[in-house]
């Protein structure tokens, strides 16, 4: 189910209590065929709470300067996207799938999904030399698909301090060409699970 709502609103935080997200998919994949690693334990602690109480856990926050510019910049390179393709972006909103969810930072037309990552000159260099898209985000750009059931999602990288016509890269990523990476978060979200209900039994006591 699809939720037409504002990111980082209340109803959005409350809608992704007690579910493995896209902002979290990495600390499950970490280690795929492994046991899973201190941070997807420490994960699916936070999810069994949330599932048991029913209300999300509260933390003081976190915030950087990195994360203060991606804010800034994210509707400017949504501009920009849409002036270079001649296309609307649509608000991403919340796909809630039951123990799983995602928030794209847009959907585009009516099989395409955006993901902007707002970057420092160096990265941003570094994103356009390589070509491709930034590793770093493939978890979550691959279950954003996986969630929305969208054909592609577009990673945009944006820079302001770059020259105009370059400050925008854009690299497609088709979900048909990801199939056994797909099958990958299908097997690890199943294991992640079952470890949230057995930390729910230690809960519930």
């Amino acid at each position: 189910m699809w939720h037409d709502i504002s990111q980082n609103s209340d109803e959005w935080l409350d809608l992704r209590a007690g579910k493995v997200t896209g902002s979290s998919i990495a600390k499950v994949m970490a280690n795929y065929g492994k046991t899973f690693g201190e941070p997807a334990k420490d994960l699916a602690a936070t999810i069994a709470v949330e599932q048991v109480t029913g209300k999300r856990v509260v933390s003081c926050g976190y915030s950087n300067s990195h994360m203060d510019r991606g804010h800034e910049e994210e509707p400017i390179a949504r501009a920009a996207y849409e002036d270079r393709f001649f296309v609307d972006v649509g608000r991403g909103g919340f796909y809630d799938n039951g123990d799983t969810g995602s928030s794209p930072d847009g959907n585009v037309m009516d099989d395409g999904l955006i993901e902007i990552k707002s970057a420092i000159p160096s990265v941003h260099y570094g994103r356009i030399k390589k070509g491709g898209f930034d590793s770093t985000y493939k978890w979550q750009f691959l279950f954003n698909l996986r969630e929305s059931g969208r054909a592609w999602i577009d990673f945009v990288s944006y820079c302001s301090s770059f020259p105009e016509h370059n400050r925008l890269y854009v690299h497609r990523i088709v979900r048909g060409d990801f199939t056994a990476e797909l099958e990958m978060i299908d097997l690890r979200v199943a294991e992640f699970l079952c470890l949230v209900e057995e930390i729910k039994k230690t809960i519930a006591g």
